[in-house]
């Protein structure tokens, strides 16, 4: 029986801004994602059976759930149907990625789980149904199926590669005692003056205006981190704010909080300098890894992976 292993890798926000809420409930995002190196591992293989069997480690609690509500497995249950798949798959998920930080590992994980769908059964799901149904799982889903540096909008899920940025040093640092809802946090941002942008900035932009942020927030000559949900976040957890002040302090360049967090992350001028910073947060989950290039994340994605 066939099986493939396929990493799935995870995401920063290099520059985040929400810019109000549509009437559906949806928040529109304009926000530069960036994939690191930081990677859960999914291994697929065929079964005589017709169930799937999502077997996951390396995180406690998410074991402890039931695998019909994971992501992944979601994923492999809509790729069966829209591939014809009618024999049974195991799926083994070793989870590295710190699970509701940030970092989009879940989605990652479902990117992973459809193509590695498409590859237990040797067909391919045309591009534009493959985004469709990535979407449909998740707003960052879309991403990991391109990965490198992107601009994501609309909810975040319509993607639009961008050069990358050049590869830095990461240190992500994930507290183990914090634990921030996305829900919260939007509904937090409600009460902040952002909101009151919304009926001017969720207008139709240009696509002029769009590369115009893109060339000011990201640009080769120097970074710009920045995320709306700090300014939200921050205040209710100040212990973020203090890693975030912490990192800089130590020798970050950059940084930010991920996502509507908890995980903070910081950029460096190298890895020493990033394991060097590391060691100034003995109780949290600390990973030192790098910003990973679009042609590095199709290599990974595309290479032999057969086990």
């Amino acid at each position: 029986m066939p099986a493939f292993r396929l990493r799935a890798f995870a995401k920063v926000n290099l520059r985040l801004e929400i810019l109000g809420r549509h009437s559906d409930g949806y928040h529109e995002l304009r926000t530069i994602l960036q994939t690191i190196s930081l990677h859960d591992t999914l291994t697929l293989a065929a079964t005589r059976g017709s169930r799937v069997d999502l077997r996951i480690e390396g995180d406690a609690p998410l074991a402890a759930e039931p695998a019909e509500g994971n992501l992944a497995y979601r994923a492999i249950e809509v790729a069966r149907r829209e591939l014809g798949w009618r024999r049974g798959v195991q799926a083994r998920l070793i989870k590295r990625v710190p699970v509701g930080r940030g970092l989009g590992g879940g989605s990652s994980d479902a990117a992973a789980a459809l193509v590695g769908m498409m590859r237990l059964a040797g067909k391919r799901i045309p591009d534009a149904r493959l985004i469709e149904l990535a979407s449909s799982l998740g707003a960052d889903v879309p991403f990991f199926l391109h990965g490198g540096t992107a601009l994501g909008i609309g909810r975040g899920d319509e993607i639009y590669p961008l050069p990358d940025a050049p590869t830095r040093s990461v240190l992500v640092v994930s507290p183990r005692d914090v634990a921030v809802r996305t829900a919260g946090a939007y509904q937090w941002l409600a009460a902040k003056p952002i909101a009151a942008r919304a009926a001017e900035l969720t207008k139709r932009r240009a696509v002029s205006r769009l590369w115009s942020f893109c060339a000011l927030c990201w640009s080769v000559e120097g970074a710009s981190l920045a995320n709306d949900f700090e300014e939200a976040v921050f205040p209710r957890y100040p212990r973020l704010r203090q890693i975030k002040r912490d990192l800089l302090r130590h020798g970050a360049d950059e940084a930010a909080l991920a996502g509507s967090g908890s995980a903070v992350f910081a950029l460096f001028r190298n890895p020493a300098m990033a394991r060097r910073a590391a060691r100034w947060f003995p109780g949290d989950s600390v990973f030192v890894c790098e910003t990973l290039s679009r042609e590095k994340f199709r290599r990974a994605l595309a290479g032999r992976g057969k086990v």
